[in-house]
């Protein structure tokens, strides 16, 4: 394997580069590295900033925006969006329901659809995970009932990720209650303002507010609205969750939270110098940046392997060790930072030469939640024992 890009790729990231910090506006950066972002309207802007140069959607077929890439092509295009601290497009449309529609969608769903969803005219919520139907998905219990021209939706969802700002939502529901579990399942699309949705907020332990429970009762959705053939969802899920697994390493953003780890240690004092030469703190650190280095070059390996553009079960090994890195780097980060960490703390008056020089207090005030919130890393896109069973199964043969 070659670990060392062309001189067309490395020009390739520079013109990526030029783009990301002459385009995207810094104060929206500046909030990204902060994780402060203004939702949704930091992400919209850079959705449609992007979109408009060709890089909002460079995974998509040609025809509806995408771009005739390599795969290493797109794994430079991810990492230079984390290291420059552009905001991560929303999955939902970007990673999810627009591969899906594009892939199983009639031409009038990709037509009205995928412009929409591209530029984040629609900002789109994924129905799928239920109070008893998380990691086992199949095993939801929503209903969709066949009734003239229209399907009939009752049931519940949960951990509906920034639902409150979505106009729109795919949902998986089961549509014949007689046959295997996975074969009886659909997938469909309708607006949250259908009569019959309620969408009722989830307060997590980060005090936020970013997912919801959303309720359906008798909500009635067209039958052009159903994607794909009736009782196809279970494959069109593994599809949309197979694409979903291969970007959430995010090797480009643990590699920021690592320097700002290695830059907050510099600035933190011990009675013997700095925190970054404490034994401990220092083998801590050579030990989380051997991980991300090894997890990057399973991640080039697995892109290079790619290139028939078909989900790689392999995915599931950058799932489950980038996930574990991502909570690694947010507790590092935490654990520096202290005291001074914590959402009720005044540091704008810390003396000179405290951790507060290296550190905004805003975004010293979000390292706890972000660690707390980084905890749903190992369950969100299959929890962690799921991705151990399928690289098991799919990968080792287990």
């Amino acid at each position: 394997m070659q670990l060392q890009f062309t001189p067309d790729e490395e020009a390739f990231r520079q013109e990526l580069r030029t783009y990301f910090t002459t385009e995207i506006p810094e104060e929206i950066r500046q909030r990204c590295e902060a994780g402060a972002l203004n939702y949704p309207d930091d992400i919209v802007t850079t959705t449609r900033i992007l979109n408009k140069g060709g890089y909002a959607v460079p995974h998509w077929p040609t025809d509806w925006g995408g771009q005739d890439w390599t795969p290493i092509q797109h794994h430079i295009y991810r990492e230079e969006m984390a290291l420059n601290f552009v905001p991560d497009l929303l999955p939902f449309n970007a990673g999810m329901v627009g591969p899906v529609i594009a892939q199983f969608g009639s031409q009038e769903q990709k037509e009205k659809f995928l412009p929409a969803t591209a530029n984040l005219d629609i900002w789109w919520c994924q129905g799928f995970s239920e109070p008893e139907a998380g990691s086992d998905l199949a095993s939801l219990k929503t209903r969709a009932v066949r009734d003239g021209d229209h399907y009939v939706i009752n049931g519940q969802k949960t951990w509906t990720t920034l639902g409150q700002f979505a106009d729109w939502i795919f949902c998986l529901a089961r549509t014949d209650p007689d046959v295997k579990k996975q074969a009886g399942i659909s997938f469909f699309l309708f607006p949250m303002d259908t009569p019959g949705v309620e969408l009722r907020p989830i307060q997590l332990i980060d005090g936020g507010y970013e997912v919801n429970e959303v309720f359906f009762q008798d909500v009635r959705v067209p039958a052009e609205n159903l994607v794909g053939e009736e009782n196809i969802g279970w494959t069109i899920a593994k599809f949309l969750l197979g694409n979903e697994r291969s970007g959430i390493a995010r090797v480009g953003w643990t590699k920021t939270r690592v320097a700002k780890a290695k830059q907050l240690a510099a600035a933190t004092r011990t009675p013997h110098g700095t925190m970054l030469d404490d034994p401990i703190f220092a083998a801590r650190l050579a030990e989380l940046e051997n991980q991300l280095l090894a997890l990057e070059v399973t991640q080039l390996r697995v892109v290079a392997g790619s290139a028939d553009g078909k989900p790689n079960p392999a995915s599931s090994l950058l799932k489950l060790q980038g996930s574990q890195l991502q909570q690694e780097a947010t507790e590092l980060l935490a654990d520096l930072a202290g005291a001074d960490s914590l959402p009720v703390s005044r540091i704008d008056s810390a003396e000179e030469g405290d951790v507060a020089d290296i550190l905004s207090p805003e975004w010293a005030q979000l390292t706890v939640p972000a660690y707390l919130n980084y905890r749903k890393v190992t369950i969100y896109g299959g929890s962690s024992e799921v991705q151990r069973q399928i690289i098991d199964k799919a990968v080792l043969g287990l």
